[in-house]
């Protein structure tokens, strides 16, 4: 696609636009904002001011236009969302200094209408990225962001032998001083490691320790050559020196046309997700015939549920089979009826105290997957920023029925309560959004992680040729990687605990393999679920959906009887009980004793003369309060699984 530079001048806003090249975007033009005339640096949240003396030089170094504006707006509003959950008012925030990069990417795109992404250096910082991706979405945008979660080390080594070379024009963290100023990266990089491991500091400056400016890099016509500079000190003390270099003069020189070197693209899959591939390999290759068998989808027991149950415990509320009343004539859009099943869901929430936007999943069941698009049109006009977390099935609904929604919300007594992961912009990370969700949400110390199909995150495409191993090695990375994204977004100190999965399969013969893939992880135990389904998103063949437990319970210190947060481990249980006739019942428990949350997955075989409940509560006595303090029960072909607050 033609996209437009976000040009700081620094190390990142450059080499990622060596990225774009190579995956094949075309660099149209650039655009910069900066402090007014006379002000050489600003104390911007979203911005780096300093070295815009020589933006100019940079983007003709690349050879593109320039498009620049002056930053009027301040950092308004700070938190970790920008814009509002509700769809009504999720435009920008009058006065921020996010909407000064709105008006800039208006203006070039009148000048430039066939721009459709915006490249961006981000690695690490959650706040410029919920705000580029929120200017893009509003302007038709798709973001670059081809660094987002890479190791820094690594990166800065790979920039380093790309050929990009930066200078240190600015240094604010311990142990770097004015005589920093000016160096390379090359004669930084043993300096900037040693800092890393004596204080911590971020090798790349996601920190703020250091700003740099690019002379040169693999896109560069030109090379910059700084001809007058000047040191700037802000304050020079023993613990951390805040200094800048001024430009006073620079000038162009002409790059040989010989081959440029070019940036290292990271290996699609590590190491322990390249043994989750052998191992569903190895299972295919001890099969000889993989066809597809037929599936009437029967089940020994019909079980036949009540439409939209509604239930509140605590905080937690879960609403469950929401569908729209059909008609008579049986006339009835799909748009109509998406509408009609998010009203009924709305006004379950409203009647417990909650609206729309506190929820923190929700499951899309749909009879046929050519309705994913115009169902997806509709679901987004009910949310604003950080929707929530989201999978999206196609399984065999009642006659008539087209979609069945559930819940899961949390009524937090303030916004900072919930967090979300939105990322939007295509990277080697994990995939962006293909639908109105969120990746995860974060509340009452649980994560809540959309279902994940195996996608390649840098095309938003399934491997070709398709391959089953390759997608569940995917999916369960991507799982991982928002997993950890999240932990380091919030600070740490939490490890996480997978309550449970389910695994989404569209083949009944992929279902040994998955499990053969699922063992293969190197990973605690937990109540998992394997579920054939008709059909999943781009049709992938495997969609996995997790949640976590952050390991943090609320208990009460014995010293001061104060609630404080403690790390602690759950504990889990799986047995199995077998009847005469092959009847049996397995289960398996994940619990923390400490807040009393759990997850349970229940799988019943054969004919019992009782209902599965009943059964339940009289042979298997230790399930008994699990089942009684459930929040939510799923009932999915003779299996039970259950979610407890």
């Amino acid at each position: 696609m033609k996209y437009v530079a976000l040009l700081s001048g620094g190390k990142d806003s450059c080499y990622n636009l060596v990225h774009c090249s190579q995956n094949g975007h075309d660099l149209i033009a650039a655009a910069s904002l900066g402090p007014e005339p006379g002000k050489e640096e600003l104390d911007s949240y979203l911005y780096q001011t300093v070295g815009q003396d020589a933006i100019e030089f940079v983007a003709r170094a690349l050879d593109v236009p320039l498009y620049r504006r002056i930053i009027t707006g301040h950092a308004i509003e700070q938190g970790s969302e920008y814009g509002e959950r509700k769809p009504n008012n999720a435009s920008g925030v009058v006065g921020d200094e996010t909407e000064d990069l709105f008006e800039l990417l208006s203006t070039v795109k009148a000048h430039h209408p066939d721009i459709k992404g915006v490249s961006v250096g981000a690695i690490l910082s959650n706040y410029q990225r919920v705000r580029v991706e929120h200017v893009c979405r509003r302007l038709g945008l798709t973001t670059l962001c081809y660094l987002w979660q890479r190791d820094q080390a690594h990166l800065l080594s790979e920039m380093i032998d790309a050929g990009v070379e930066a200078i240190l024009i600015k240094v604010a963290g311990i142990g770097l001083t004015k005589n920093h100023l000016g160096k390379t990266l090359s004669q930084m990089r043993t300096t900037l490691s040693k800092l890393n491991t004596l204080y911590g500091s971020h090798i790349c400056g996601e920190g703020g320790e250091y700003e740099t400016l690019t002379l040169d890099c693999p896109l560069f016509k030109y090379r910059i050559n700084l001809t007058d500079t000047e040191t700037v000190i802000h304050s020079d003390n023993d613990f951390a020196t805040v200094a800048f270099l001024r430009v006073k003069g620079a000038e162009l020189e002409s790059k040989s046309d010989g081959i440029n070197q070019v940036a290292i693209i990271p290996t699609l899959l590590e190491d322990q997700y390249e043994s989750i591939k052998q191992a569903v390999n190895d299972s295919l290759n001890k099969i000889e015939s993989n066809k597809r068998t037929s599936w009437g989808g029967s089940f020994t027991h019909h079980v036949n549920f009540p439409t939209s149950l509604g239930w509140r415990k605590g905080p937690w509320i879960v609403v469950s089979n929401v569908q729209a009343d059909i008609p008579d004539d049986g006339i009835l859009t799909i748009e109509e009826e998406v509408t009609q099943c998010f009203t009924t869901l709305a006004e379950h929430l409203s009647s417990y105290g909650a609206d729309l936007s506190q929820c923190t999943m929700i499951n899309v069941m749909i009879s046929s997957m050519d309705l994913f698009l115009p169902v997806n049109a509709v679901y987004s006009t009910f949310f604003g920023v950080s929707p929530p977390a989201r999978a999206c099935v196609c399984v065999d609904l009642p006659k008539t029925v087209r979609v069945r929604l559930e819940c899961i919300a949390y009524a937090e007594i303030s916004p900072r309560d919930r967090q979300a992961l939105h990322v939007q912009g295509l990277s080697y990370w994990a995939p962006a959004n293909i639908g109105p969700y969120s990746q995860a949400i974060t509340t009452g110390e649980r994560v809540f992680i959309s279902g994940q199909i195996g996608l390649i995150p840098s095309e938003l495409a399934l491997p070709i040729p398709r391959s089953l191993s390759t997608e569940m090695a995917l999916a369960s990375q991507h799982v991982e990687r928002i997993a950890t994204a999240l932990k380091e977004n919030s600070g740490g100190g939490w490890e996480g605990f997978t309550l449970s999965a389910i695994y989404w399969i569209t083949e009944p013969n992929h279902l040994i393999h998955v499990k053969q893939g699922h063992l293969a992880h190197k990973s605690r135990q937990y109540p998992t679920l394997f579920v054939v389904v008709k059909d999943l998103p781009k049709h992938a063949l495997v969609e996995k959906q997790v949640i976590l437990h952050t390991g943090r319970c609320h208990v009460v210190d014995n010293y001061d009887g104060e609630l404080m947060l403690q790390s602690c481990i759950p504990l889990y249980d799986c047995r199995i009980l077998n009847y005469d006739s092959g009847r049996s019942i397995l289960w398996q428990t994940l619990t923390f004793k400490e807040d009393h949350s759990a997850c349970a997955v229940i799988f019943i075989k054969g004919e019992f003369e009782q209902s599965y409940a009943t059964e339940l509560r009289e042979m298997v006595s230790s399930l008994t309060q699990t089942l009684e303090q459930a929040l939510s029960i799923r009932y999915s072909n003779d299996t039970y699984s259950v979610f407890l607050q």
